[in-house]
């Protein structure tokens, strides 16, 4: 085989070698600056009418995520723990422990949160008393509007263990 042979065919496959990594990691670059391209949605969501909800009292509201799928259906749905502390402030917290997502319960009468999957306890203003989660309850912003509660919503927050 002569040489100019020889180097057309190393150059040949040097570049589809080239061309076939690019397209490799497309998926790749897209995956890790496609969170950074993109906008947070944020929307206010109302969860309660501000009758009937005493002080002191806790309730499990129900609202929409704020970026829902047109094929979530239910699952566009998430909840907070909504505690009204005076007449004009409340304080809400995602219902999902921050360890592994999952649902934790008010305790009322301990005035804790609880964790039913492995043990993670909160204290009444979200921060961790015990077990294993890495941080206290994601917070909600809130707000009354015209006689209504409402939760400032953003995409579900991401967990990561041992984070």
């Amino acid at each position: 085989m002569d040489d100019g042979r020889r180097r057309f065919l190393i150059q040949l496959s040097l570049g589809l070698s080239a061309l076939s990594a690019a397209v490799a990691g497309i998926p790749v670059l897209s995956a890790l600056f496609a969170p950074l391209l993109e906008k947070t949605p944020v929307q206010w969501r109302q969860v309660a009418n501000l009758a009937g909800f005493d002080v002191g009292m806790v309730r499990l509201v129900s609202f929409e995520n704020a970026d829902p799928k047109a094929w979530a259906g239910e699952t566009a749905k998430t909840a907070a723990w909504l505690r009204r502390d005076t007449a004009e402030k409340f304080t809400a917290f995602s219902a999902n422990c921050t360890h592994l997502g999952c649902p934790v319960r008010w305790e009322k009468d301990a005035q804790l949160f609880m964790c039913p999957c492995h043990g993670g306890v909160y204290y009444k203003d979200g921060t961790v008393a015990a077990g294993p989660p890495p941080k206290p309850l994601t917070e909600y912003p809130v707000r009354i509007n015209k006689g209504q509660i409402e939760i400032r919503t953003s995409p579900l927050p991401i967990t990561t263990l041992g984070s």
